[in-house]
């Protein structure tokens, strides 16, 4: 077991203001329906560097269960058609939409892609009529999330740390 602090951020209104811009004409955002073996291949490609496991250790049908519950979105950011990062929401269509996943392959970090997708991704969530969207991030995530999360309009609202599996 190791022990972690957490933050908890929410976002209790939309994003304001223009969208942010693509910072690459051949970058785009859009929610797809990934099957379990296309979503497993990203999650490892974004998760890997900062550890993620939650959805490695589900069972294979509750993941499946998950991707193909309509209250589940995935907005993928595709650079030249390649998959370069996500975010995933759960409880799209509650009150409170949970951000669950946001990240991006190492490869393309530091390249402005990552604001670019976390603002399309949340205008889209808002589309849905949530009165918060929430997410928690760790100490084992990339050292850049709180301020960027931070700057799309997440504030925190706890910290505590947690023990989770090793």
């Amino acid at each position: 077991m190791v022990d972690l602090l957490v933050t908890y951020m929410e976002m209790p209104a939309p994003p304001q203001g223009a969208p942010l811009a693509s910072p690459s004409p051949v970058a785009s955002v859009a929610r797809e329906r990934l099957g379990l073996s296309s979503y497993l291949d990203l999650y490892r490609a974004v998760g890997g560097p900062v550890q993620w496991d939650q959805r490695l250790r589900m069972p294979e049908a509750e993941l499946e269960t998950l991707l193909a519950d309509d209250a589940t979105h995935i907005h993928v950011l595709r650079v030249d058609g390649e998959a370069a990062g996500f975010c995933e929401f759960n409880n799209v269509g509650e009150a409170a939409i949970e951000l669950v996943h946001f990240g991006l392959v190492p490869a393309f970090q530091g390249k402005r892609l990552g604001p670019f997708l976390l603002d399309r991704a949340l205008r889209s969530a808002w589309s849905h009529g949530p009165q918060r969207l929430w997410l928690h991030t760790d100490t084992y995530d990339h050292p850049a999330a709180r301020s960027v999360y931070g700057r799309a309009g997440f504030r925190g609202y706890a910290e505590r740390i947690e023990t989770f599996p090793d």
